[in-house]
């Protein structure tokens, strides 16, 4: 190491502002400031419609379960994930609104409310959790926090026997009548991350970049290299390793944009949206792990795809409809389908946790400082039940977590009570969300 440097020091160039990972040379700072060195970060990934419980549930509790063949991609990480089983969303049932579980599943996901059911203004939910964590250390980054997908959706009109499309296209609620909308398109997000802030640069900068076919890395290469000569051996590694992500997700998306805007015949995504809806998944998954690595935001939703999403997965073979396959009754054929579509999905989210296990920082890794729940409103989506719900934690939490186990709660058991249990971790006092009757207990040993 040559020279401690700022936690917040950037890359600048026309209208870009790459902030950088955590290095070595910044510790001594931060341990100057009282500042962690190692901020802890919360995300909420989400599946719709439900998984094939049977091929999901580990038979075995505590640390010697077993991996289900939906959850067999998790096997290179089963050391830093925790299955938990018996938590329930009692407030996604009808409980006498009739229809509409896979709005219900979705918006209550993070709240633990039972909504409003009207496809009017007149939307009501609750605050979600991840809201409550960005209203209350999202002032320590750039952005409070971050909301991505993989699906467009309108936040009117009536998508689910009566509910609002706000419902099945929101995880996210500001406040109880303000869903958070998500961006879908990569680039839009790649531009916030890596944008100056400056009103009109950015648009100017990318401008620039596409007519000289440059690189955001170009604008910020002088800079660069006056940072590389400050760095010791080890941190020029760090940085010459993130530039290089940058460079590829940038190049990703830079393909994107000059493939067809429509992905399957039933979803319609915007310019610059991935035709391949596994390298979409993929590269907003990138964008999440960047986001957390350059402490840009600690809080993060990602949905993989909207609840009640009818996405074909031709992919994998499969011509039928998702929430179509969801309503099995039973049937072999579809039953299989659905099994592969949530082995897919849980692929890609492997994907993320190998990619925040091998990013180093600090004293460990990514995925030691941080908190991923992975998960469905929905158990089986031929019943829409609402109890003993699919969801993984992952991450070691800074310590706070004791993740590789199987952990059983009594079924019933509110969803609530590990968001509250979470929230505390991040330093977050809250009595009480949605549901709640306490916290979950057995997640340190």
């Amino acid at each position: 190491m040559k020279h401690a440097i700022s936690r917040r020091t950037v890359l600048r160039g026309l209208g870009t502002a790459l902030t950088l990972p955590l290095l070595d040379c910044m510790a001594p700072l931060a341990r100057a400031t009282e500042t962690p060195a190692s901020p802890l970060r919360l995300a909420y990934l989400y599946v719709p419609n439900g998984v094939v419980m049977d091929h999901w549930r580990p038979e075995m509790e505590g640390t010697d379960f077993d991996l289900p063949s939906i959850l067999e991609p998790l096997a290179p990480v089963k050391s830093e994930i925790s299955v938990l089983t018996g938590l329930t969303h009692d407030k996604a049932h009808a409980n006498g609104d009739g229809g509409g579980d896979h709005a219900r599943a979705l918006s209550t996901f993070l709240t633990g409310v039972q909504v409003r059911k009207t496809h009017g203004a007149d939307i009501q939910a609750g605050v979600s959790a991840d809201q409550i964590a960005a209203s209350q250390v999202g002032k320590l980054t750039r952005f409070a926090s971050l909301e991505i997908g993989c699906e467009a959706g309108s936040l009117a009109g009536n998508c689910d026997s009566g509910y609002s499309c706000a419902y099945s296209h929101s995880i996210a609620w500001r406040t109880e009548s303000t869903p958070v909308a998500k961006e879908v398109n990569p680039r839009l997000v790649f531009e916030r991350l890596f944008s100056s802030g400056r009103p009109g640069e950015s648009a100017e900068a990318r401008a620039k970049r596409e007519k000289y076919n440059k690189s955001v890395l170009d604008f910020v290469s002088n800079d660069a290299k006056s940072l590389h000569k400050q760095l010791g051996i080890s941190d020029q590694r760090k940085l010459d390793e993130y530039l290089s992500a940058v460079r590829d997700i940038e190049q990703r998306i830079a393909r994107a944009d000059q493939g067809p805007a429509v992905t399957d015949d039933q979803i319609k995504l915007p310019e610059g949206v991935p035709s391949d809806y596994a390298e979409h998944l993929r590269i907003m998954g990138d964008l999440m792990v960047l986001a957390f690595q350059t402490d840009t935001t600690r809080i993060c939703t990602y949905i993989f795809a909207d609840e009640g999403s009818n996405r074909s997965y031709k992919n994998l073979n499969i011509g039928e409809g998702h929430h179509e396959l969801s309503h099995h009754g039973r049937n072999k054929d579809k039953l299989e389908s659905l099994r592969k579509i949530n082995h897919f999905h849980m692929q890609n989210f492997a994907y993320i946790l190998e990619k925040m296990r091998s990013t180093k920082e600090g004293d460990g890794t990514l995925l030691d400082h941080s908190m991923i729940v992975y998960g469905s409103g929905i158990s089986d989506g031929d019943r829409h039940n609402h109890n003993d719900l699919p969801v993984i934690l992952a991450g070691r939490g800074n310590g706070t977590l004791t993740p590789g186990r199987h952990m059983k709660y009594k079924d019933g058991t509110p969803m609530a009570n590990l968001h509250l249990a979470l929230l505390d971790r991040l330093g977050c006092k809250v009595e009480k969300l949605g549901d709640s009757n306490g916290r979950v207990d057995q997640l340190k040993v």
